[in-house]
């Protein structure tokens, strides 16, 4: 709890009640519109009608949890703005998604992307991939929920599980009510609230820093600005290499295997709206992270003198902007109001998101495979199922107070369960010759590697001279306690792989104790391992014999390279052979209406 001078006024709850409330009617208008839907599949694909522009400011919106809103200004506060190297990642997955899954899974016309594994592999695949797919929603749902109402206990006195609850009951009634229209509609006013808490609190700090140039100043003078790091070690925590290679494994593996981000882009009309809210989506994830790192510029530009954390005026690194804000806005009647609507519009959409999907997962991979029943009737359990989940993730919020620093229990929840999946339907589009062994093999051998790493990182975790939290001070605080106010964290001056504790000797090799990579490097440790121990079960075990629907692979003229080449190729050297003839993308327009047949690819 802050002091009475930082708890909020009628004004702000005012203005918080306003935005979640519009935020919850458009949910709801939505419901009340599509509340004459025919069948489960309209309900929780959107009917396969949706444009670019919605679905890409969805795919932002979903991606920007209150983690992103809360945690990633204190990781760039604690570790600099090296954590921007992260928008390379996001080009190069998009690119890997729209180049590779996405003309598959818009052509296959599939509710869940765990189905295209029965139909590539075997169930027993299928099957196991929608576990560590509930295991990640479940996880990643409840942190999300816990973030928002934790700073908002922190800040204003608020009941803890009054905000849990408040917020899975919102999502759950427009989830339920309206299905995937209602939660990405909702999504698009949401981002915008999002947008607006974020820049009040930038604004703000300019104006009272006398302009952005004294943020950068002193944001340089304590190391923030630290983009020049290119050292290869993997158990840096943060180095281009580490942000840029496990950045693109973890997004390709959101983007391109993840069932709420599936889910939204073949909701759309055509491929080409499908392929256009990826590229117009990496807009938003870009204006997101440069709002993310300036924000973390500013939190340091504030406290540089008094860390509230060093200094125990906050529990978490977490609760440092939420602090910031009461900090400089107090004055300024409603806009603390608006910040943490926007903390609790990201924490909306991300779960609503997740609601919708698991509901899908659900319905697709368990229920219509062993029941027939009515459209009716699915349509009902569809409705029944999102508020299922929905009081779920209430109970699996009380798990995330036990994660520790969010954003890297965000990291290594993906980590341990993206990386081999990514692996999983990268053998399945690309290569032909990887049987259903190989693919449940190397699924198998990714998760235990990726596990294995976690648990070390959680038996050893990485030492300050592989992390490298930046210096940070009390000495301007005003207030004694015994003892120093000054804890600060030099740079190692020569980092090592290594670690010894206090007063062993170096050469003895029983003491040396080994630690585990960067977090980012989960992913990529898990998904090379899946590729590798694929491909050489599937060799073993007689692949290059495999017969596989083309249907189900990824063709050349599916890729927009293909086709960009081709138009280039045929422009430099003159020839007319293409002018008139239909482009293959043109062809694959709505797939609502001819969904794949499983029937014809049994004997996978």
């Amino acid at each position: 709890m802050f002091g009475d001078a930082h708890l909020l006024v009628a004004a702000d709850y005012v203005v918080f009640a306003v935005v979640l409330l519009l935020s919850a009617a458009v949910g709801f208008y939505y419901a009340w519109r599509s509340r004459k839907q025919g069948t489960s599949r309209d309900f929780l694909t959107g009917g396969r009608k949706l444009n670019a522009l919605a679905v890409s400011m969805s795919l932002t919106a979903s991606y920007m949890s209150s983690v992103t809103v809360l945690s990633n200004p204190a990781e760039v506060y604690r570790y600099g703005a090296i954590f921007g190297y992260l928008s390379i990642s996001y080009v190069l997955a998009v690119v890997y998604t729209s180049e590779v899954f996405l003309p598959v899974f818009y052509r296959l016309a599939i509710n869940s992307t765990y189905e295209y594994l029965e139909l590539r592999f075997s169930r027993a695949t299928r099957l196991l991939a929608m576990v560590i797919f509930f295991f990640n929603a479940l996880l990643y749902t409840g942190l999300v929920i816990y973030a928002p109402a934790l700073a908002l206990n922190q800040v204003t006195g608020m009941n803890l599980w009054g905000g849990i609850i408040s917020t899975a009951t919102v999502c759950t009634l427009y989830c339920a009510l309206g299905g995937l229209k209602a939660v990405v509609w909702t999504d698009v006013v949401q981002i915008g609230i999002m947008f607006a808490g974020y820049m009040s609190v930038i604004i703000k700090c300019v104006i009272l820093k006398g302009g952005i140039s004294t943020i950068l100043s002193d944001a340089q003078e304590g190391g923030r600005i630290n983009f020049v790091d290119f050292d290869i070690n993997p158990l840096r925590r943060h180095t281009f290499w580490t942000l840029v290679i496990g950045g693109t494994f973890g997004w390709s593996s959101i983007y391109g295997t993840y069932q709420p981000q599936v889910q939204r882009y073949n909701s759309c009309k055509t491929i080409k709206h499908a392929r256009l809210a990826l590229f117009i989506n990496v807009l938003g994830l870009a204006c997101t992270l440069t709002l993310s790192v300036i924000s973390g510029l500013c939190l340091y530009s504030f406290y540089k003198n008094c860390d509230p954390w060093k200094a125990g005026q906050v529990s978490s690194p977490d609760q440092l902007l939420p602090y910031l804000v009461m900090d400089i806005l107090a004055d300024h009647q409603g806009l603390p109001g608006l910040f943490f609507a926007a903390v609790y519009s990201a924490s909306l959409s991300t779960v609503s998101t997740s609601i919708n999907a698991m509901a899908a997962v659900t319905m697709e991979d368990l229920i219509k495979p062993r029941i027939k029943l009515s459209e009716k009737k699915l349509l009902l359990i569809s409705k029944g199922l999102s508020l299922f989940f929905g009081i779920v993730c209430v109970a699996m919020a009380g798990l995330a107070s036990l994660m520790g620093h969010m954003m890297q229990a965000v990291s290594i929840i993906w980590g341990v369960t993206g990386g081999p999946l990514l692996g999983l339907f990268s053998l399945g589009v690309l290569c032909p010759f990887v049987n259903s062994k190989g693919g449940l093999c190397g699924l198998v051998t990714g998760l235990a590697a990726a596990v294995s790493v976690s648990i070390i990182e959680i038996i050893s975790p990485s030492p300050p001279e592989m992390t490298r939290p930046l210096s940070l001070s009390t000495k301007g605080c005003n207030f004694t306690t015994d003892g120093s106010l000054n804890w600060t964290t030099p740079l190692p001056t020569e980092p090592s792989l290594f670690t010894t504790t206090p007063g062993q000797n170096t050469d003895d090799i029983h003491a040396v104790q080994w630690h585990s990579p960067s977090y980012l490097y989960f992913c990529v440790i898990g998904g090379l391992t899946s590729v590798i121990a694929g491909i050489i079960i599937s060799l073993l075990t007689g692949g290059l014999r495999e017969t596989v629907d083309p249907r189900l692979m990824l063709m050349k003229e599916d890729t927009l390279s293909y086709h960009l080449f081709k138009r280039v190729k045929d422009g430099v050297m003159g020839g007319t052979d293409s002018v008139g003839q239909p482009n293959k993308e043109d062809e694959i327009n709505n797939p609502a209406e001819e969904k794949f047949d499983n029937t014809r690819v049994s004997s996978f």
